[in-house]
């Protein structure tokens, strides 16, 4: 890691829930291409030809103190009204076909699990490669944080593995009937899943502690809608939470700060996330019931306060509201957030459609809370 810049090292004493002067600003994540250019100061159609240099001129211009997950290209997918990418995949109401098999059934999803599924993750974990993962890992940190320049501190995100609900494989139906009716078949899956996870998670924590890179990473797994979890509490609680303790483990054991990307009403969740070792959360969606209040004065199993990136609201306040509710908004998060450990930013990927006066006025919030914090 290099040397430590202010803004990055205001960033790391808010990892390690130290007292701060300022609030830092995670990554914001801009889709429309026109707002990019507008708040990095590019001309307009810039983005699209040089969408590396524009979009970390954007992270500069915000001041940005901290980047987890590397999403400079993502909005070459959007147009000025939204997605434009074709097709329907097995998460969007279309029916996968996996290695020749159509999964239109639970049976179906079961026979792909039994058939090639197991069987990958069984070759993997007796060919697992420690070393390889390790010059991986440096290999990509290094070369994102050399993009994101001497300012802004890039973090963990994507490479500490744990079992999930396959269902961006197999598709919401069969999946999640499979989940249901075939349950010594999902305790298989996260059996292994969790296995594998342990020597890959080994070698993560050793490639972060030889590269002294941040003890932080983001956990990115959608388990829940605005009506509550996929499947119920007590059932991830019987086939899920154990093997998902199990495979965080290693850097539970480092210390490492462990942030949980919250989408939908994930509240019932969070029992079983803090006792498996996870400390933090990011991205919250308000209106379906995710309790910030109540969140922000939770402890971590050690006893002590959490983690916050707490976020404007991408889905009401931001798209549908007036500035004056951005800054409503952004002074509820403040002055309800932890007393250390909080960043600012927004709830998760700023649409296109948003209007700019709110934009403005969130970035404008960000650059005050950093420069004097809950002052």
């Amino acid at each position: 890691m290099p040397t430590c810049s202010q803004s990055m090292q205001l960033a790391l004493d808010t990892l390690h829930r130290e007292k701060t002067k300022g609030i830092p600003t995670g990554l914001v994540h801009v889709m429309e291409h026109g707002m990019i250019e507008r708040l990095a100061c590019a001309e307009p159609g810039e983005y699209a030809k040089d969408p590396y240099g524009v979009y970390m001129r954007m992270l500069e211009q915000i001041g940005v103190n901290m980047v987890d997950q590397m999403l400079a290209e993502n909005p070459l997918s959007m147009g000025d009204k939204g997605y434009e990418g074709g097709g329907g995949g097995a998460t969007t109401g279309g029916i996968p076909e996996l290695d020749g098999m159509v999964i239109d059934s639970p049976e179906a999803c079961v026979a792909h699990l039994e058939r090639f599924a197991f069987p990958l993750l069984e070759k993997q974990i007796r060919c697992f490669d420690e070393r390889q993962v390790i010059q991986d890992v440096v290999t990509l940190e290094s070369q994102a944080q050399r993009l994101l320049g001497p300012d802004i501190l890039k973090a963990g995100y994507d490479h500490l593995l744990f079992p999930q609900l396959a269902y961006y494989r197999y598709g919401y139906e069969s999946f999640l009937m499979a989940y249901v009716l075939y349950p010594e078949v999902m305790d298989r899956l996260f059996g292994l899943q969790a296995e594998y996870a342990v020597l890959h998670n080994r070698a993560v924590v050793k490639a972060f502690q030889w590269a002294g890179l941040p003890l932080y990473h983001r956990l990115d797994h959608d388990m829940a809608d605005s009506r509550g979890l996929l499947v119920s509490p007590a059932s991830l609680e019987r086939s899920w939470a154990g093997h998902f303790a199990r495979s965080i483990k290693p850097a539970v054991d480092a210390g490492f700060t462990l942030l949980w990307h919250c989408d939908g009403n994930l509240m019932d969740l969070f029992p079983l996330l803090l006792e498996s070792g996870v400390n933090g959360f990011q991205g919250f969606q308000y209106e379906d019931g995710m309790d910030y209040v109540k969140i922000c004065r939770m402890k971590d199993r050690e006893g002590h306060s959490l983690v916050i990136q707490a976020g404007v609201s991408v889905t009401r306040e931001l798209p549908l509201g007036k500035p004056e509710d951005v800054r409503r908004q952004m002074r509820f998060l403040v002055e309800n957030g932890p007393e250390t450990g909080l960043f600012l930013s927004m709830s998760s990927s700023c649409a296109p459609g948003t209007p700019w006066e709110n934009i403005r006025t969130a970035v404008d919030g960000f650059n005050h809370y950093r420069k004097v914090g809950r002052g």
